[in-house]
């Protein structure tokens, strides 16, 4: 048994996950937690990370840092993705992370951060799937993980990745883009859907996504939407991982919350408060890419690249 941890620093937010990793079959938690932190704050129109971004990224990373050592975690790897790729000044945000957690983060590219994030999805989707009692998904699986400057799509089987690409169709990058007012104008919506389709062709040029029988959603998105369209009381990660959603049902929670302001999004029990601002644009790259795609259901999965780096770096 090997106990390590993971840091997945994305354009929204960052995660921190300790685990104790076997030889073989799945891993422990030891400690997940979740933080906005919004470090692709402007980066699209700026091409810069704010000073203000990086600083509330360094407290958060300082509590995660002194957690795994708590924890007597022989290993951390600090992944960092979208926002950080993009970045002018880049440069400023490694030097920070290499005096806050005493090594330089792992700025990945798309293409192994869809690696990563395949890798951690697909370890638990059979033992996921049987606590709903349902069939286990068939691959091949197309897994999807919508982040807040970018989406992976990422088709694979038992043998590993056949295909991936990433597009810059985050979340983030796309209320700040488009979806300006609250709630947003039938335009704005509109200008926002062009996005995603032209993003989606550049995926399909790449990745035979016709050949998946499954999709898989990972990230805060997907299971928000879940979390709505399950009607649940609060969030609840047991009852949201493995569950499968209809494609009926992710049009329904998206038009909902593209056509909700924003007091009505934060009522919700269900919703996260760092993800109230750009989870119409997440819910909208959800739908759009399903119904380009002809995808029925989504199986939705709690595991994603966190779970991927663990995995990879306790067994190489």
């Amino acid at each position: 048994m090997t106990r390590v941890g993971a840091i997945d620093c994305g354009t929204n937010s960052i995660r921190l996950l300790v685990a104790d990793v076997p030889a073989e079959g799945g891993h422990t938690d030891l400690l997940r937690r979740m933080e906005v932190v919004r470090l692709g704050q402007g980066v699209d129109a700026t091409g810069r990370l704010a000073p203000e971004a990086i600083e509330r990224t360094r407290l958060v990373l300082a509590e995660y840092a002194a957690q795994a050592r708590e924890l007597g975690a022989t290993a951390v790897r600090m992944v960092a993705t979208s926002a950080t790729r993009d970045a002018a000044n880049r440069a400023d945000f490694e030097r920070m992370v290499l005096a806050t957690l005493g090594r330089a983060p792992d700025v990945v590219t798309g293409r192994e951060e869809a690696e990563l994030s395949f890798l951690g999805a697909t370890g638990s989707v059979a033992e996921a799937a049987a606590t709903h009692g349902l069939q286990p998904p068939r691959p091949p699986y197309l897994v999807v993980d919508i982040g807040g400057g970018s989406t992976e799509f990422v088709l694979g089987d038992a043998g590993g990745v056949i295909a991936a690409r990433s597009v810059d169709i985050g979340c983030v990058r796309l209320t700040e883009r488009h979806l300006h007012d609250d709630p947003p104008t039938a335009e704005q919506v509109s200008l926002t859907e062009r996005d995603i389709r032209t993003a989606l062709a550049e995926v399909t040029a790449e990745v035979p996504v016709r050949r998946a029988a499954t999709l898989v959603g990972l990230a805060g998105s997907v299971t928000t939407v879940a979390a709505l369209a399950l009607d649940l009381p609060t969030y609840d990660s047991e009852a949201i991982h493995g569950s499968r959603i209809p494609v009926d049902d992710v049009r329904r929670v998206s038009a909902d919350l593209l056509a909700a302001p924003r007091e009505r999004r934060a009522a919700s029990p269900v919703m996260h408060p760092g993800r109230v601002d750009v989870i119409g644009a997440g819910a909208l790259v959800l739908r759009v890419l399903m119904d380009e795609f002809a995808l029925p259901e989504v199986a939705v999965s709690e595991h994603d690249i966190l779970d991927g780096i663990v995995l990879r770096l306790a067994r190489g």
